[in-house]
């Protein structure tokens, strides 16, 4: 039997472990996040299904960017035996590097996740990112130059 509460938490917990994966560039730490098979929509043309796919796409925009802050909150979790889901607020602030060290970009947007629970825990199956507001330049969002 599983506590409502505690699934809250650890649903939460694997949303704060999405962030801190990105700000760390910890991209192994996503294997804990994402199932093999999430379908994922950030927008746009970044629509896509499969972790490794995932990964990449957020490797290639924030690999090569300077510091990033993923802040979340306000989450709102509804368990139900082992599917949740989640929604909650997402201000990720990005700062330039090198010759775009001058530079940020922000967003303000909703996470809005599905959620299954695995043997080794809470792991998102479906995300959905809807953005609110944006500034600065998307410019400096790219991969790790080597």
């Amino acid at each position: 039997m599983y506590s409502l509460i505690s699934d809250e938490r650890a649903v939460e917990q694997t949303l704060i472990r999405y962030a801190l994966a990105c700000d760390t560039r910890n991209w192994s730490l996503l294997d804990e996040v994402f199932l093999p098979d999430v379908v994922a929509n950030y927008g746009g043309e970044y629509r896509l299904a499969g972790r490794d796919k995932v990964v990449g796409m957020i490797k290639s925009l924030l690999g090569g960017c300077g510091p990033t802050q993923h802040l979340l909150g306000n989450f709102r979790v509804t368990v139900d035996d082992d599917v949740a889901t989640c929604a909650c607020y997402v201000r990720a602030a990005h700062a330039g590097r090198g010759e775009h060290a001058s530079q940020t970009y922000e967003v303000w947007a909703e996470y809005r996740d599905t959620l299954a629970r695995t043997a080794d825990g809470w792991c998102i199956s479906e995300r959905q990112m809807v953005v609110f507001h944006e500034s600065g330049s998307r410019s400096i969002l790219k991969a790790e130059q080597q």
